[in-house]
C-alpha cells in the first residue's frame, strides 16, 4: 500500500490547496509556495490581464447563514442574484454582466461543476459548500482558460478549505426568520505522524421560505485526508449533499403582486370539487456525491506537476401534480369509461428523474523560473445522463398500464476533452505579456425517447473549438494597467436540441472579449476601472418563436454584444473604519430583433421586428457599497446594493421588466476568546434592512387574441425585513 501511495504521489504537483505544513516537517521551498503553484494553473495572479476579484475566507464566512454561494458572492462587481424562496436558501442563482449561469464556468480545485448537458449548476445541491471553501475568485469576461464548460461571461473558481496543522473543532448553528435553522460541525485532526491531516464537517439546513411552502430541507458533508512525503502529497477529497425543498420556480404572477399578495405560489395547484388544493408532494428531490483524488509533487526549485481524478454521482426526481394532462402526452393508452366514453385528459401525479455519472481527469504541468511562468495542462471528462420519467398516479382508475409507467427514457453522453498553454513572460520590471491557447473537442449525443422531443430521439453533434487569449500588463509602484483580447466558444445545450425540430436545431456560438483596465493600490486609497466589449456571434437567446414540436425556439442572433465600464474603489476612512464599492455602467443589445408573438385567433404567430433592442436581464446599472467597521472584537457591516431595470424578454418593453431595486443589509458581531475555549463568535445579519419590496427574477409569455395583447408572467419576490443570529463556538 505505501508504494501506491509513493507511486500516485509523485505523479502530481505541489499542492493545489495552499496547505504549507510546519518547515521542519517537510521540505518545501518557500522561494515557490504551494499557494503560488496552483494559481499558476488554475487562477488568475497578479500580473494577469484579466477583471477579477478574489473572495477570501475571512468574508464568506461572516457572511454565511446558511445561504448559497449567489448570496455570499453579492456585492462583487456586476455580480447580479436572485432566490426562488426569496431568502437565498434553496434554488438560486446568479449573474455576472447579465451573463447568466449556463454560461458561467464553475470549478472546485479545478475540477468542473457545470452539468454536462445543461450547462447550468445548481447551488441547492451544494448547500453550505462555502463553510469548507477557502477562497473565491469570480474572473469576468473569457477570463483565463479552465476545465470543462465555456466562459462566456465569467468563470467562479472555488478553492476548498486548506488543512490545519492545529487540531480544531467548531460548531456553529443559526436561526432566524422563516423558521430557517442551520447547524454545522467540522473539525480537523491537525498534522499526525508528521504526514497526515484529517478535515471533515457536516451541515444541516432547514427553512421555510418567504414564499408559501417554499420549504427547504438540506444536509452536506465535506471530508479530507493529506498525506504529505517531502516534495509530495496525496489529497483525497469528497464532498456531497442531499435536498429536498417544495417547488416554487414560477414566479407570483402580476396580477397577484398588484393585489398584494407577494407570497403566492402556483405550485402544485389543483381544483378538487370546486375547491383550490395544493399537492403536498411538490417536490424537487436530489444527492449528489463529488470524489477528488490529488497527487502533487514538486519536482524542482522550477518545475512542479499535479493530476486530480474526479468522480461525480447524481440521481433525484422532481414530482408534480398535473391537473387536466393529455393522455397522448405521456404515452398513456386511450381509456373508455364503463358508460362507453372515451377519455382525453385527466389529473396525474409525475416524476421527472435524471440519474447520472461524471468522471474524468484534470492535470498541470508548472514551469517558474525569473521572467517566465509556463502551465501546460488540460482535462478528459465524461459523462451519462438518463432521463426518464414515470406516471405515479392517475384520476381516472384503470388509466396507467403498470405502476410507475415510464413514458420516455433517453441517455445523454457527453465527452469533452482540452488541452491548454498558458504563458506569463516579463519583458522588463514593468511590462509583461500573456498568451493563453486552448484546444476544446466535444462529442456528445442522445439516444432514446423524450417527454418533447418524441420517441426516436437520435442526435449526435461534434464540436472543436480554439480558444485563444493573449493580453500586456504594465506595472509601476501602486499603479498596473492591462489590454486583453480573447475568442471563446460554446456549443449549445440539452434542450436547444431537444425543444427543437431537426431542421431548427442551432449552431456553437462564438464570443470575442475586448478588456482593458487600470487599477491603483495604496495604503489608505484603492481605485480601479475596467471597461470591456463583448462581441457575440450567433449568441442563442429566445425570441418568442415556437418550433415545430410546439417548444419555445432557442436561436441564433448573428449579432449582439455587452458593453461597460466597471469602477471599483476602497478607502481606509479611520483605523476602524473603512468603504469599498464598486459600479458597472453597461449597454447590452441585440442588433436586428424580431419577436415572436402566438396568434390566438389564427393560430399562427405575428413577426415584429423591434431593431435593436435590449438583451433580457441585463441592467445597464449595479452598483455596491460596503461599509466596514471593527473595533477590538466588535464587527459591523453595512451592504448595500443597486440593480436598474432589467427586461424579462429582448423587447426592451417596461411592460416586461423588473423594477429597479436598493437593498442593504447589516451585519454586526462580536468575537472573544474565554479561558475554557479558543474563540466565541456571536453575530446577526438584518437582510432587507429597509423592507424594499423588490423582485429578483421573471418569467413572461405573450400572446394576441381579439386584437389585443395579454401575457402570461411570474416574478421572484424577495423577503422583506427578515434576520438570523448565529453563534460559533470554536476548540
Amino acid at each position: 500500500m505505501k508504494s501506491v501511495l509513493f507511486f500516485l504521489a509523485s505523479l502530481g504537483a505541489v499542492s493545489a490547496y495552499g496547505i504549507e505544513p510546519p518547515a521542519d516537517t517537510l521540505r518545501i521551498s518557500k522561494d515557490v509556495s504551494l499557494d503560488e503553484v496552483v494559481v499558476t494553473a488554475a487562477k488568475a495572479v497578479e500580473g494577469t490581464p484579466v477583471a477579477y476579484t478574489d473572495i477570501p475566507k475571512g468574508e464568506l464566512s461572516g457572511r454565511n447563514d446558511g445561504q448559497g454561494i449567489p448570496s455570499l458572492i453579492s456585492g462583487s462587481p456586476s455580480v447580479i442574484i436572485t432566490s426562488d424562496a426569496g431568502t437565498g436558501i434553496g434554488y438560486s442563482g446568479f449573474r455576472i454582466r447579465g451573463t447568466d449561469a449556463n454560461r458561467i464556468n464553475v470549478t472546485v480545485n479545478g475540477v468542473p461543476i457545470n452539468d454536462s448537458e445543461s450547462h447550468g449548476v445548481f447551488w441547492v445541491n451544494m448547500p453550505d459548500i462555502a463553510s469548507s471553501v477557502e477562497n473565491i475568485q469570480i474572473q469576468r469576461g473569457a477570463g483565463t482558460s479552465v476545465n470543462g464548460a465555456a466562459a462566456f461571461g465569467a468563470t467562479v473558481a472555488l478553492q476548498t478549505q486548506k488543512s490545519e496543522m492545529i487540531p480544531e473543532i467548531e460548531y456553529s448553528a443559526s436561526a432566524g426568520s422563516f423558521g430557517t435553522v442551520r447547524h454545522t460541525v467540522k473539525g480537523g485532526t491537525g498534522l499526525m505522524y508528521d504526514h497526515f491531516v484529517a478535515d471533515a464537517r457536516y451541515s444541516d439546513i432547514r427553512s421555510d421560505g418567504f414564499i408559501d411552502r417554499a420549504w427547504a430541507k438540506m444536509s452536506s458533508y465535506y471530508a479530507s485526508a493529506t498525506w504529505y512525503g517531502g516534495e509530495a502529497l496525496l489529497k483525497f477529497q469528497t464532498f456531497g449533499s442531499t435536498e429536498k425543498t417544495y417547488q416554487a420556480w414560477s414566479g407570483v404572477p402580476s396580477g397577484k403582486l398588484e393585489d398584494g399578495n407577494r407570497t403566492y405560489n402556483p405550485c402544485g395547484e389543483y381544483m378538487d370539487g370546486g375547491v383550490v388544493k395544493f399537492y403536498d408532494n411538490q417536490t424537487d428531490n436530489y444527492t449528489q456525491r463529488h470524489y477528488h483524488l490529488t497527487a502533487a509533487r514538486r519536482m524542482s526549485d522550477h518545475w512542479s506537476a499535479n493530476l486530480t481524478l474526479h468522480y461525480t454521482h447524481g440521481e433525484g426526481y422532481y414530482e408534480d401534480y398535473k391537473a387536466d394532462a393529455k393522455y397522448t402526452a405521456y404515452k398513456l393508452p386511450v381509456y373508455t369509461d364503463p358508460a362507453g366514453n372515451e377519455a382525453t385528459r385527466t389529473d396525474l401525479v409525475r416524476r421527472k428523474w435524471l440519474d447520472n455519472d461524471f468522471y474524468g481527469g484534470i492535470y498541470s504541468v508548472n514551469y517558474q523560473s525569473g521572467d517566465m511562468r509556463l502551465a501546460v495542462g488540460g482535462a478528459v471528462n465524461n459523462y451519462v445522463g438518463d432521463h426518464f420519467g414515470r406516471v405515479m398516479w392517475a384520476k381516472a382508475s384503470n388509466a396507467l398500464p403498470r405502476p410507475d409507467y415510464e413514458y420516455y427514457l433517453n441517455t445523454g453522453r457527453k465527452l469533452d476533452y482540452s488541452v491548454y498553454a498558458k504563458a506569463n513572460r516579463s519583458f522588463s520590471a514593468r511590462l509583461n505579456g500573456y498568451l493563453d491557447l486552448q484546444y476544446r473537442g466535444i462529442d456528445y449525443s442522445i439516444r432514446g425517447s423524450d417527454d418533447k422531443a418524441g420517441d426516436d430521439v437520435s442526435i449526435s453533434r461534434n464540436w472543436s473549438f480554439f480558444n485563444p487569449k493573449a493580453g500586456l500588463n504594465y506595472r509601476h509602484g501602486g499603479h498596473s494597467a492591462f489590454v486583453s483580447f480573447s475568442i471563446a466558444n460554446r456549443e449549445p445545450n440539452r434542450d436547444n436540441f431537444t425543444e427543437a425540430a431537426a431542421n431548427e436545431r442551432p449552431t456553437h456560438e462564438t464570443l470575442y472579449d475586448y478588456e482593458a483596465g487600470y487599477n491603483f493600490r495604496g495604503s489608505i486609497f484603492q481605485a480601479g476601472v475596467n471597461v470591456y466589449y463583448m462581441d457575440y456571434n450567433n449568441q442563442l437567446i429566445l425570441s418568442g418563436k415556437i418550433s415545430e414540436i410546439g417548444e419555445l425556439l432557442t436561436s441564433n442572433i448573428k449579432d449582439s454584444y455587452r458593453a461597460g465600464i466597471e469602477l471599483t474603489a476602497g478607502v481606509r476612512i479611520a483605523p476602524q473604519l473603512s468603504w469599498k464599492g464598486n459600479l458597472t455602467l453597461s449597454a447590452n443589445k441585440v442588433k436586428g430583433f424580431t419577436e415572436y408573438v402566438d396568434n390566438w385567433d389564427t393560430g399562427g404567430q405575428d413577426a415584429l421586428y423591434l431593431g435593436t433592442t435590449d438583451i433580457a436581464f441585463s441592467p445597464a446599472v449595479v452598483a455596491n457599497s460596503t461599509f466596514d467597521f471593527g473595533w477590538k472584537g466588535f464587527t459591523a457591516g453595512l451592504l448595500s446594493q443597486y440593480v436598474g431595470r432589467q427586461y424579462i424578454d429582448n423587447t426592451s418593453s417596461g411592460d416586461r421588466s423588473i423594477a429597479p431595486y436598493f437593498v442593504s443589509n447589516l451585519r454586526i458581531g462580536y468575537t472573544f476568546s474565554p479561558a475554557f475555549m479558543k474563540e466565541v463568535s456571536v453575530d446577526v445579519n438584518i437582510n432587507n434592512l429597509f423592507n424594499e419590496l423588490y423582485a429578483t427574477n421573471a418569467w413572461v409569455y405573450s400572446y394576441k387574441t381579439d386584437g389585443a395583447r395579454f401575457q402570461e408572467d411570474g416574478y421572484f419576490t424577495q423577503a422583506g425585513t427578515h434576520a438570523m443570529a448565529r453563534l460559533t463556538l470554536r476548540f
